[in-house]
């Protein structure tokens, strides 16, 4: 079967589906997105992903390029066509096309809006939480606005290359002070020897993960304690545990941090139960 892929008003197969040349996402990174979980035949989480966009949107002064109703029916449409029952839909909003200039173009330009949808493997998933991974330190390198969730990722995009060179699955980006702030693509959190979970404020300084929302809301849940804070790298280092939150990672533990392991190296109890607990509390809209 094809993949299908929607773009400004239009499913095409996925290798025919085109933006023009003077999208300002091409030329200007002039854009957002969103990536939502499909998990069992729902999107997650799917209202806080809308609400994020929407602030990402009224941010950067990008009108929406269909209503809210019409997106989520534009979501659903094509996680069925595509046959999605586990995996990931993606959400991309630009300014639209415009001969190239720095300033915003006319107000009558309208933002373009693509968007894609891909299968995943849930046991391959549950099997590297089972192993857990390992993280890679990086200075912090981004503009100061990382709390937009722009398409603007280039330091991203090194950072993680230069995880995965050293056999990492993600990079942290570490701040002047020695404080972690985020992963490339995910949030960064530890669990302290009383078991209290530790995650920096989701102020200007990160992303306000949805993903890492729905954690606290099953820590509460559970009775378990969240302080939100920075800590240090070698704070992380030598916790009880760490790991990390995405869409696309749920809740992923970390069993290395540069070249040491965190605790005895393997996954620990507090973030599989976590990870356990998130289908049943998250949000879930039928495909």
């Amino acid at each position: 079967m094809s993949r299908i892929t929607y773009v400004n008003g239009r499913y095409s197969r996925h290798r025919d589906a085109v933006v023009h040349v003077e999208d300002r996402g091409y030329q200007f990174a002039d854009g957002v997105y969103e990536v939502c979980e499909i998990a069992r035949g729902y999107i997650i989480d799917m209202t806080r992903h809308l609400d994020r966009l929407a602030r990402s949107l009224s941010e950067l002064q990008i009108a929406w390029p269909v209503d809210r109703d019409a997106l989520v029916a534009i979501l659903r449409e094509v996680a069925r066509r595509n046959r999605v029952s586990d995996g990931m839909v993606y959400i991309q909003v630009t300014r639209g096309v415009a001969r190239r200039d720095h300033v915003f173009p006319s107000a009558t330009t309208r933002p373009s809006l693509v968007v894609t949808a891909r299968s995943s493997d849930p046991q391959a998933a549950r099997a590297k939480a089972g192993e857990g991974v390992a993280v890679l330190t990086v200075p912090e390198s981004r503009w100061d606005r990382v709390d937009i969730k722009t398409v603007g990722l280039l330091p991203n995009v090194l950072a993680r290359q230069k995880a995965k060179e050293t056999g990492a699955a993600e990079a942290w980006f570490v701040d002047a002070d020695g404080i972690v702030k985020e992963g490339a693509a995910t949030n960064a959190w530890i669990v302290t020897a009383d078991g209290t979970l530790v995650t920096r404020p989701a102020d200007f300084g990160i992303l306000r993960g949805i993903t890492r929302a729905t954690v606290m809301d099953i820590a509460a849940g559970q009775g378990l304690k969240v302080e939100e804070r920075g800590f240090t790298v070698e704070e992380a280092k030598h916790a009880r545990e760490a790991f990390i939150t995405a869409a696309t990672t749920l809740v992923m533990p970390v069993v290395r941090i540069d070249e040491t392991s965190v605790a005895n190296g393997h996954p620990g109890s507090v973030s599989l139960a976590l990870r356990d607990a998130f289908f049943e509390t998250a949000e879930k809209t039928p495909i």
